[in-house]
């Protein structure tokens, strides 16, 4: 793989992520309350959206880097996936619990409004879950990476010395 393509593909779904989850989030508040309403609550609450939108695009970006090997051509890479799901849909949560209240509004279901209640009255919290969450999958990738990355080149290593001593 080009080196451009290695570097690009990363960019390219860690940009999709943020699209996607930012979509996710003011489609569900645009379609509940309408456009205006989806803007007055990303700014009230955009020091727990902002973050959990880009760290769900870096989760993205860290999981091709270790799905496709890109910079680790010989290593294992561990579990990377099951991080990015669990972090990714905790933080997926945190977003629709932070704004699917406000579907009462719309559409009362009986047997939902318990559950909407207290997700919000609890939204802040949920949204500090997701972003502590989103904070240790991209810790827990970066620390896969750096381990593979390690493990490649001890292999290098051990293969340039068995090398110069025959």
């Amino acid at each position: 793989m080009s080196q451009i393509k290695k570097i690009l593909l990363p960019i390219g779904f860690g940009l999709a992520g943020i699209v996607t989850l930012g979509g996710l989030y003011f489609g569900l508040m645009s379609w509940a309350e309408g456009f205006q309403a989806a803007r007055g609550l990303f700014w009230y609450d955009r020091w727990f959206v902002i973050p959990i939108i880009i760290g769900f695009g870096v989760q993205a970006a860290l999981y091709v880097i270790l799905k496709f090997r890109l910079f680790i051509p010989n290593a294992v890479t561990g579990a990377s996936g099951a991080l990015m799901g669990a972090s990714g849909g905790t933080s997926s949560v945190a977003m629709l619990a932070c704004c699917v209240h406000h579907i009462t509004d719309v559409l009362p279901i009986l047997g939902l409004t318990a559950a909407t209640t207290f997700l919000a009255r609890y939204r802040h919290q949920f949204m500090w879950a997701g972003l502590g969450m989103t904070i240790v999958g991209i810790a827990m990738m970066l620390i896969t990476l750096l381990w593979a990355r390690s493990k490649t080149n001890d292999m290098i290593a051990n293969h340039l010395q068995a090398t110069e001593t025959s």
